[in-house]
């Protein structure tokens, strides 16, 4: 996941961008014809000092790699962030950021 926080105005804005080929599962690969599997993120979640800020749920029609930006209170400069998304394949991804 690529993450970029920053704190102005008492306010912390947040752009998450999570790299994922977001596949269907109605798509046929071109060269054999089978089906490619589903492979989609579920829920992207944000932790702010153990509460979560922000949660996204996706279904199968989210487009790949997909971008999202969203603001809070609360945050302070130096603050760690925790993200986490999960897939229908039980894949998971962690990561945390800095709030600049």
């Amino acid at each position: 996941m690529r993450v970029s926080a920053r704190f102005k105005n008492d306010v912390t804005s947040v752009r998450v961008m999570a790299p994922h080929p977001m596949e269907t599962g109605r798509r046929s690969d071109q060269q054999t014809g089978e089906l490619i599997p589903a492979k989609y993120i579920q829920e992207l979640s944000c932790e702010h000092q153990g509460k979560i800020v922000f949660i996204a749920q996706f279904g199968s029609s989210m487009s790949e790699n997909p971008y999202l930006s969203f603001s809070f209170k609360g945050g302070q400069k130096g603050d760690t962030l925790q993200f986490r998304w999960n897939d229908n394949t039980g894949d998971v991804e962690k990561t945390d950021t800095i709030i600049k």
